[in-house]
């Protein structure tokens, strides 16, 4: 495990994990909900990060941003209802799923809708992660399928043992996170704004920053 608490151990660890999400390593890190696993948007590392989760086929990551650049970066398109949404509520635990990124995204991250989820993390050390990475990196609670998420970076470590000695994840250790609901999705690739996901911000919230919104 690599520590990742201070803003010391934040800026020691970022080369090293840098180098290895660019050799297509995976990392479990901390984000504004829960810990993540998660790698760079390439195919063969959105394929390993799946066997590694054993993840379902057909079901896909989001990605973690730290700007809107990034978007574009990557092909994503703002509709004016994602624009509303997200000048409203990020950097935080809202995510998007957003037209776009054909050619540049692996469609095995796109959404059955035709979009690809995303949002721009408030949690100040995976946003220098990404920052000094220069580009997104994909999200998925740090669980195997059916189970709950961990919030223990020791347990994620024991629960991703062979992982971890193989060196290809690296746990990066914020100490425990309290428990807390997933971000609130919200599908804005079709005519009109339609809620997902409930989660950490409520419907409520979401309708009066627009009213059109389809719960």
């Amino acid at each position: 495990m690599i520590p990742f608490r201070t803003a010391q151990e934040i800026a020691a660890a970022l080369p090293a994990v840098v180098t290895h999400l660019a050799r297509r390593g995976i990392i479990a890190y901390p984000t504004e909900t829960v810990y993540g696993l998660g790698s760079i948007t390439s195919a063969p590392a959105v394929e390993r990060l799946a066997a590694l989760k054993g993840r379902e086929p057909g079901k896909p990551f989001l990605l973690l941003v730290a700007s809107r650049r990034m978007l574009q970066g990557v092909g994503l398109r703002l509709t004016d209802a994602a624009e509303r949404l997200a000048a409203a509520f990020w950097p935080g635990a809202l995510t998007l799923a957003l037209p776009g990124g054909e050619g540049v995204l692996p469609d095995t991250l796109r959404g059955p809708e035709g979009g690809i989820a995303v949002r721009w993390t408030s949690h100040p050390g995976a946003a220098q992660l990404i920052q000094t990475l220069g580009s997104p990196i994909t999200s998925t609670s740090a669980n195997r399928p059916r189970q709950p998420p961990l919030l223990e970076p020791t347990d994620i470590a024991e629960g991703f043992a062979e992982a971890v000695a193989e060196r290809s994840l690296l746990v990066l250790d914020a100490g425990a996170l309290a428990p807390s609901p997933p971000s609130t999705l919200v599908d804005c690739t079709g005519p009109a704004p339609r809620l997902v996901r409930a989660g950490a911000i409520s419907a409520a919230r979401l309708k009066s920053i627009l009213p059109a919104l389809v719960v």
